[in-house]
């Protein structure tokens, strides 16, 4: 059962979820809690999360699977080019077999501003009753991945952007150095030390694998710092010229 569950992903020609991030466990009396998050645009991608998480990664297991997602989506028969009034929230939750989690799933994710994502906390039952102890076991998990899935949207939304500044600032240099040395010369890019065509795209790997924000956001002013001095040099360049 479980090899076909997988086959039916590897067959799609949709590739199957990612997991985004994933919390500790929490261990009591036996039973196991651990979190999950991934992203899901729709309500549909987000059942389908939770379907590939149930019947491929935790196959053949026997786990409580609660869940709530917080879908940001197109109105019907909106465009979006209209602005945010073209799109609606959707909400909803699983409680998984533990009745009354998933809406405290749903509570955190409010709380913590997730969008276009689903939680899922897996709970293996040890045998012992837990009583409330139990929900705030699946909000502490829950909460830790909300936080984990922010942190990344934001670092993925920072990398986006120091994409866009990276091109902005070597267009801009080009610029210069055209207006420098003529559009047919070979002299090298001002501040680098090579020429426009030479010029890498850095990595931020890196940045991505560890999160760093506060190093994201050093990079960013950098290269807005950058790209005022090099638009400085191309205005004085232009006004020498006149």
């Amino acid at each position: 059962m479980a090899m076909s569950n997988l086959d039916t992903f590897v067959r799609s020609s949709r590739p199957a979820p990612a997991v985004v991030a994933t919390s500790q466990e929490i261990r009591d009396r036996g039973s196991i809690f651990v979190g999950s998050v991934y992203r899901a645009t729709n309500p549909e991608e987000a059942k389908a999360a939770l379907h590939y998480h149930k019947h491929v990664v935790h196959a053949g297991k026997d786990v409580y699977e609660i869940s709530a997602w917080r879908c940001m989506v197109l109105k019907s028969g909106r465009t979006g080019l209209s602005g945010p009034d073209d799109f609606e929230l959707r909400t909803g939750f699983d409680d998984g077999g533990e009745q009354w989690a998933g809406s405290k799933i749903l509570k955190i994710m409010q709380t913590e501003g997730v969008i276009d994502a689903i939680v899922i906390v897996s709970r293996w039952f040890g045998g012992t009753l837990l009583g409330p102890t139990r929900f705030r076991h699946v909000e502490t998990c829950a909460g830790e991945v909300c936080r984990k899935f922010n942190k990344v949207v934001e670092t993925d939304e920072s990398i986006q952007t120091l994409s866009t500044l990276d091109d902005l600032l070597a267009t801009l240099r080009e610029e210069l150095n055209t207006l420098k040395s003529g559009p047919s010369s070979s002299e090298t890019c001002v501040d680098t030390g090579e020429r426009p065509s030479m010029k890498k795209a850095p990595d931020y790997s890196t940045l991505r694998d560890t999160l760093d924000l506060s190093k994201a956001r050093r990079l960013i002013h950098a290269r807005e710092s950058a790209i005022q001095v090099v638009k400085s040099l191309i205005a004085k360049h232009k006004d020498e010229d006149k």
